[in-house]
Parts: C-alpha cells; structure tokens; sequence
C-alpha cells in the first residue's frame, strides 16, 4: 500500500551534481527508515544513504562527504543530494522504506556519470 516514485537521474559529467527525490504516496504512516540503494550492472544492490525515525543519517564509505539524504515530511519527499559524482556511481537508484516490517521499493531511476 506504500508507493514510492524516484526521479531526477540522468546524465551528468565527473565531478557534477544530481537532486534525486522519492515522493511517498499511499498508506503513509511517517518517513522514518528510508534509505537510498543503488545497483550498477553485474553488481549487488547496495546502501548508498538511510536516515532513521530520529534523523540521524549513514553512508556508505564510497559516498560519504559526496552524498546527503533529507526528507520533507510536508511533501512525503526523501531527498539524495550528490556532489562531485564519479563514473562509478553510475547506477539504478533506488528508494526504500520499511513499514509494519514490509519493505516497499520504488522502481529506480538511471544515474549515469560519464563524459
């Protein structure tokens, strides 16, 4: 009963930046537990950003001082901010939040870093 819709990916430069939103909609408690994943081809998904019920944030290593998730909860938005992109953050983005113990994934959007 949760939907989750990323967009703002595309196509960026080495070294440029992209504003990825997940818009919740649906049965919505709160925006706790939400997080960022990303999955590059012939590769895992792994966690890019999660920020918790409190609001406190964590980051993979790779992307940590580059990245930074926020959430408005106004707009039911969780937001990725990404700075000085690398190609190998080049991948899908996902968007994940837990609720009643379900995870609810939206369908991604396409990050490419290249010049």
């Amino acid at each position: 009963q949760v939907q989750l819709v990323e967009s703002g990916g595309g196509l960026v430069q080495p070294g440029g930046s992209l504003r990825l939103s997940c818009v919740a909609s649906g049965t919505i408690f709160n925006l706790n537990n939400m997080g960022w994943y990303r999955q590059a081809p012939g590769k895992q998904r792994e966690l890019v950003a999660r920020i918790t019920s409190a609001g406190n944030t964590n980051y993979a290593d790779s992307v940590k001082g580059r990245f930074t998730i926020s959430r408005d909860n106004a707009k039911n938005t969780v937001y990725l901010q990404m700075n000085s992109l690398k190609p190998e953050d080049t991948a899908v983005y996902y968007c994940k939040k837990t609720q009643a113990v379900r995870d609810y994934w939206g369908l991604g959007t396409q990050v490419t870093v290249s010049s």
